[in-house]
Parts: structure tokens; sequence; C-alpha cells
């Protein structure tokens, strides 16, 4: 049975994702994981926080060598470097004194205490949390399990259409890179997120620094996070 309503978005299993990220799972009903293509050195395995000067900085998971020919879901983290330990003193850093820092720390406290040995699974991990601790209702699954084939643009209607999905919600930089005309002959909505990131009062900062990781958010709002991430959402999509 095919539900015309049921709208899909599909990302990769970025670390500590950014709140556009989020803001796109609202408008969707499904959230595809793609953990089954090739991985690449970038924001999957680094993001950027508020340092304590005001400006921003990185928090890096460090990857083993030679892991960019590796799918997402088998790159290996480098344990040999201590890096967990130092990115949450850089947590503590940062947001100790930020509004809402006390009701995640256990958290991510014994988030980096356990030793993580793939990527893919320390990122599932935190997604899911993420989306639970911001309040968003989405079913999750991950592109490993449906056994998809193609590339690009043809590989992303192959998801879809796996799922009876009719609507494909795509972050705003889809225009660059997807094939339009073939949504349009597969009879797939293609729906365009417009994501403006909402100033909000940041811990150490005096101007805002805008694109950080949404716990950059949920330190600084708690559980009013959603409710700015909503806000760009009602006239912003066409």
């Amino acid at each position: 049975i095919i539900d015309s309503t049921m709208k899909v978005t599909i990302h990769q299993p970025n670390y500590l994702p950014y709140p556009g990220l989020f803001h796109k799972l609202i408008l969707s009903d499904v959230f595809v994981i793609l953990d089954n293509v090739q991985f690449q050195f970038d924001i999957t395995n680094r993001n950027k926080i508020i340092s304590k000067d005001g400006s921003w900085e990185r928090i890096t998971v460090p990857v083993k060598k030679n892991q960019t020919h590796k799918k997402i879901m088998d790159v290996e983290i480098n344990n040999e470097i201590s890096w967990s330990d130092n990115t949450f003193q850089k947590l503590n850093d940062s947001y100790a004194s930020s509004n809402f820092f006390n009701q995640y720390e256990d958290y991510f406290k014994n988030l980096y205490k356990k030793k993580w040995t793939l990527l893919y699974e320390l990122n599932f991990e935190t997604l899911k949390k993420m989306i639970e601790f911001l309040g968003i209702k989405i079913e999750i699954v991950k592109e490993s399990e449906l056994d998809i084939k193609g590339e690009s643009t043809e590989r992303l209607i192959n998801i879809c259409e796996t799922l009876n999905a009719k609507t494909y919600v795509s972050g705003i930089g889809g225009k660059n890179y997807l094939n339009e005309k073939l949504f349009k002959k597969k009879n797939i909505q293609l729906e365009y997120q417009k994501y403006q990131s909402m100033s909000y009062t940041q811990n150490h900062s005096k101007d805002f620094v805008p694109n950080l990781s949404a716990i950059d958010l949920l330190f600084n709002l708690g559980p009013e996070s959603l409710d700015l991430i909503k806000k760009s959402r009602q006239q912003d999509i066409s």
C-alpha cells in the first residue's frame, strides 16, 4: 500500500549534527540513515562547539588510517588517541556554566567513558539520543537493512520506492546535485528544506555563532530547543 503522505529524509549519520538536520527531521515521517555509503573525512567524525573564548572549536573522533575507502558502517575509531576524555573536558569547559548542561551532563559523561570501536555505532547512538532529547517523533531506518542499489539520485529514489514514500525531503543543497526530472518521472515529490539558523543566547559568546552542533542549542535552551528549530519551519518551506 502506497502512503501518499509519507515523507522521507535520507542523511549520513553525522557526529552530533547541527540543528538544520533536526529541522529536516521535523518535516519527515521516516529518517533513513545512510550507513552503507563511502566514508568521507568531514562532519561524519567531527563537529563544532563554542569555545571558552566565545569563538568555536572542533570536537573530533579520530579514525584509523586508510578508512576513506570503507563504508561509514565499517569505519574504525583510533582509540590510541585519548579523544574521548578530551572531548568531555571540552564540553565541560565550554558548557558547565550554561543553563541546561547539568540536564545532559551524566549522559555525555557516560557516553565518553565507554570505549567505542566503530564510528557509526557512536554516531547512531548519539543521533537517536539527540532526537529523543529534542522530542522529535520519527521512525529511524538503517539503509543497510534495505538492500538498496544505485548511485546518487537513483539510490535515493530506490530508498523512497522501497519504503513506499511519495515525498523526499531534501536539504536546499540538493538543488545542486539532485536529478529533479528523475523524481518527477518516478512520481515522487521533491520537497526542499529552507533552513535558516535562528540566533539564541550562547554561553561565552557575545555574538551568535551559527551552525554549531545541536548540543550547543540543547545546553543553552534545553526543553525549548525544538521550539526554536520549528520557528524556521513554517514560512520557509516551499
